[in-house]
């Protein structure tokens, strides 16, 4: 019960935050609906063809507010190309077209939607904090919003409370679905036409392709330098010195002893290196602690005190979770070696078919992908699982790296 409770609680105020948002960008969309509804009336008369192109921009404008906003919570919706220059080419623009339906209904329909979205829970707040503020009103004012009956003790204003819960109840059931409801006209005419969406998404996958590709020899590079100046230096060393053993024990056996006690060690130095370079190709820890486990074990390892909240119903892909879990060491690393922080935090968590990934730390910020702290390495592989990576470093901090990564439905 009270894992469904925080669900709830979070899903609220997560459906809250997504109907605040689209009515700033439906607010923005009626302004673009009417600036093009007036141009529309006035190119009958043949005075607003000129003013055509200025009100094409400014749906534009309003689509790609709305373009951003649904990004940050869904899959990325790509730029269309500028808006072509003559009224004539303009209005032929598939992009265009779309872009005008969309603030046609987002600028009604998601503007009345956001409206009740949010009247929902502020009518819910209103009236379950009636019982603190009804001895300041005439009784015969009644309450907020439809109570208009008299209001003459505690008792009338705990009743009012009660509808205020009520109320609560409601915007708790509907608060998601209006959320849904009012991002549907941007997931309906926003991404790119189809024989247009399918081209960019050939780009990208064959820009995806490449970045795997790369990620993958950077990583046999690494493996191959690990193997050379690592286990395959002491595996060298082992048979130097079994040969200076074996050539030592007829004349001087004590010297042989102690050869073989450096081959021996030298032996096990090997064996830390080759079980480091396995534990980097797939850490085992994955199979045996899962990713919360492993998270774990990478925090308590971190030189800066570490939070990790990992929200994961059942297990992803190998090949994701080990992504997840090179990111959130890659990013420790950092945070330990560059940032300053005195914290850093964790936050691991699904949403439907998407992992996302957050480590945030309190540090002096800064973070530049250019400067080689390893950032690259980790936009690269999360690329070429077809992820998403943002790095958020202003000067002075705090440092933030989100990643998304598809895990499947």
């Amino acid at each position: 019960m009270r894992q469904y409770i925080r669900d709830r609680v979070r899903t609220s105020v997560d459906a809250l935050e997504r109907v605040v948002g689209g009515l700033g960008t439906a607010t923005i969309a009626l302004g673009a609906f009417l600036s093009l509804f007036v141009t529309a009336v006035a190119s009958l008369a043949g005075i607003g063809l000129v003013a055509v192109p200025s009100a094409l921009k400014a749906a534009r404008w309003a689509a790609d507010r709305e373009r951003a906003r649904l990004s940050r919570w869904d899959a990325v919706l790509p730029s269309p190309p500028p808006v072509p220059v003559g009224w004539r080419d303009a209005v032929r623009d598939p992009w265009v077209r779309r872009d005008a339906a969309f603030v046609a209904v987002h600028g009604t329909g998601g503007f009345a939607l956001g409206m009740i979205g949010l009247a929902l829970p502020l009518s819910a707040v209103q009236y379950l904090l009636f019982p603190l503020y009804y001895w300041a009103l005439p009784p015969d004012v009644g309450g907020p919003g439809y109570v208009t009956w008299r209001i003459d003790g505690l008792p009338d204003a705990l009743a009012v409370a009660l509808m205020g819960a009520g109320w609560l109840a409601v915007s708790v059931a509907l608060g998601p679905r209006i959320a849904r409801w009012q991002a549907a006209p941007g997931r309906r005419w926003l991404p790119p036409p189809r024989d247009v969406d399918m081209s960019l998404r050939i780009a990208e996958l064959t820009a995806t392709r490449a970045a795997a590709l790369d990620a993958h020899a950077v990583e046999l590079r690494r493996i191959e330098r690990s193997l050379h100046d690592g286990a395959q230096n002491r595996l060298v060393a082992v048979t130097v010195l079994l040969g200076a053993a074996r050539r030592a024990l007829a004349r001087d056996p004590a010297l042989a002893a102690e050869v073989l006690d450096r081959a021996h060690d030298a032996a096990e130095l090997a064996l830390a290196e080759l079980r480091t370079v396995v534990r980097g190709i797939l850490p085992p820890v994955l199979d045996d602690r899962g990713l919360a486990g492993a998270l774990d074990g990478l925090a308590a390892g971190c030189g800066v005190p570490c939070t990790v909240e990992v929200d994961v119903p059942g297990r992803c892909a190998a090949s994701v979770e080990a992504t997840a879990y090179f990111v959130v060491a890659e990013a420790l690393t950092n945070v330990a070696r560059h940032s300053g922080a005195g914290t850093v935090a964790v936050t691991v968590t699904r949403r439907t078919d998407r992992l996302h990934v957050t480590v945030t730390d309190d540090g002096h910020g800064g973070a530049d992908e250019g400067r080689g702290s390893g950032i690259g390495g980790i936009r690269r592989r999360v690329e070429a699982h077809d992820g998403r990576f943002t790095l958020t470093s202003p000067p002075g901090g705090p440092t933030t790296i989100h990643v998304e990564l598809p895990c499947g439905s």
